[in-house]
């Protein structure tokens, strides 16, 4: 009798990304730090995982909703950024462990190189990536689908003396828009590093085909994309209520803005099959975080991948 696959089968689980090395052995100590890596889901949970998705679609989000967010995701984001200003997510200090491809670029003889941040939010990751730097020659695009969130990074007060020494460029760009237009002040197939963190998300699946054309008309041969987005049945999945379901893992935040759920097997048929990128590697990132005051445990899952031209 074949046996049945473990849960990471199933979810196309693969290990090309050293995640951390907090390891949890003894369930007695899972309170004892803030965090563990490469935490395991046990059968369970994982129906109970799919039992809170089944009640998610049972209780979607109403015909006249759906149009209001998806017809118009620019509102949402814009609102967003309005609200939070520059508070809401921090400066991406874990970049150089995670994607050392970028810190290459910023050596002082590294040479001409461009970095483009798509979805660049307030320069959460932008501005870590210059405050670095070391390389007269490079270029880093901060770009975002809202105007609100572009001029709070072009509100900085970095921005005006980065952008002085030819270092810093932001503009509002829509990654997936229709007519191929690409980023101001860039020439076509010019990027060398597309980054691409928690953004690809927020797009509706029926626009993942124009974006992936318009990656590629940004991209110089050997270009390359560094993703870093949510995986299936992380907790902001899993904790959805009533009437926030759009579709099959995609989903209405509370603020209007809309988030997907991605496994790897998705990610490969997006960007290999259907986009023509060849896969350099995709990781699942499942991470136990711990509440110790109040004794909670909140299991993350996110999708980390490197996909080249």
């Amino acid at each position: 009798m074949e046996s049945k696959p473990s849960l990471d089968t199933r979810l196309g689980r693969d290990d090309p990304f050293s995640f951390g090395q907090r390891t949890l052995t003894n369930e007695e100590e899972v309170f004892t730090q803030n965090a563990w890596d490469n935490v395991e889901w046990d059968e369970e949970q994982f129906n109970q995982f799919l039992k809170n998705i089944e009640n998610q679609k049972n209780n979607p989000v109403n015909e006249f909703n759906q149009i209001e967010f998806n017809s118009k995701p620019k509102k949402y984001w814009d609102l967003f950024y309005k609200n939070n200003q520059v508070n809401f997510f921090k400066d991406r200090k874990w970049l150089e462990i995670e994607f050392p491809e970028i810190f290459k670029c910023l050596k002082e003889d590294a040479g001409e190189k461009t970095i483009l941040e798509i979805g660049c939010g307030v320069g959460n990751t932008m501005y870590p990536i210059l405050e670095k730097n070391k390389n007269p020659k490079l270029r880093v695009f901060g770009c975002d689908y809202s105007d609100v969130a572009v001029e709070l990074v072009r509100s900085n007060e970095n921005f005006e003396l980065l952008n002085k020494s030819g270092n810093a460029f932001s503009s509002v760009w829509d990654l997936a828009n229709e007519e191929g237009e690409i980023p101001a002040d860039m020439e076509e197939n010019s990027v060398d590093i597309a980054v691409m963190i928690f953004v690809f998300s927020a797009l509706n699946p029926k626009q993942w085909e124009t974006a992936m054309k318009n990656l590629r008309k940004v991209l110089k041969p050997n270009g390359i994309i560094l993703f870093r987005d949510y995986g299936r049945y992380d907790l902001a999945q899993i904790r959805f209520k009533k009437n926030r379901y759009l579709e099959d893992n995609f989903y209405v935040r509370g603020d209007g803005t809309r988030v997907y759920f991605f496994t790897e097997e998705e990610l490969r048929d997006i960007f290999v099959n259907k986009g023509g990128f060849k896969e350099e590697k995709i990781g699942t990132d499942k991470r136990l975080l711990i509440n110790r005051k109040k004794q909670l445990k909140m299991y993350r899952c996110w999708l980390q991948a490197v996909f080249k031209v």
